[in-house]
């Protein structure tokens, strides 16, 4: 199923409109003095995109949902997730087209991230399909460690962890993707987030 997912910079927009449409809220660390590219991500499943305007004043975008590891501990609706989750926006590489890119971060930089990363507890890829309104964006990497230290200490086990990595991803992203975003997560219905609603309804 495609989810809808809107990046913007009001906290309380975001998480207001993923606990109404139980969806999933993505917030960064309010303190964070450093420019990021958005401050809040918001995935749901709707067919009402004003709904989600107040969330979305960085961009909006129709994405499909690869989720290749889950975290082995489950959490209360609406509480927030364990650990932390580094959002990284993907832009294709200049040489690739967006197919070209996408396959190989799915069929190629998956497998990968799953033997160099070793810290990383859960991992899913979210594929822009089409983007709605805002730069245009190839995908985002949902990366979760157990606990910011994990994410420092073990994003790589050693240098060639590093080396592959770096290598691979030089050459199907654009190395101008936007900065990370270190975030809390909070799934309010469940993750992927589904429709609320069955048709045909009776």
């Amino acid at each position: 199923m495609h989810e809808l997912v809107v990046l913007g910079n009001d906290f309380e927009a975001a998480v207001e409109i993923a606990s109404n449409l139980e969806g999933v809220c993505y917030l960064s660390d309010p303190d964070e003095a450093r420019s990021l590219p958005f401050r809040t991500m918001v995935r749901v499943v709707t067919d009402n995109l004003e709904q989600l305007a107040a969330a979305a004043e960085v961009g909006s975008y129709v994405v499909f949902s690869r989720v290749v590891r889950e975290r082995p501990v489950s959490v209360q609706a609406g509480t927030p997730s364990p650990g932390v989750t580094a959002v990284f926006p993907l832009l294709h590489h200049p040489d690739l087209t967006h197919e070209q890119t996408d396959a190989h971060w799915r069929d190629v930089h998956a497998p990968l991230a799953l033997r160099h990363h070793p810290g990383m507890w859960d991992y899913t890829q979210l594929s822009v399909v089409h983007t709605l309104d805002g730069p245009p964006i190839d995908g985002f990497a949902l990366v979760a460690f157990e606990s910011l230290t994990s994410m420092k200490e073990e994003f790589f086990g050693d240098d060639n962890d590093r080396q592959v990595i770096y290598a691979d991803v030089a050459s199907f992203a654009d190395p101008e993707s936007p900065r990370r975003v270190v975030a809390t997560e909070t799934i309010y219905g469940q993750r992927p987030p589904t429709a609320r609603v069955t048709w045909p309804r009776e």
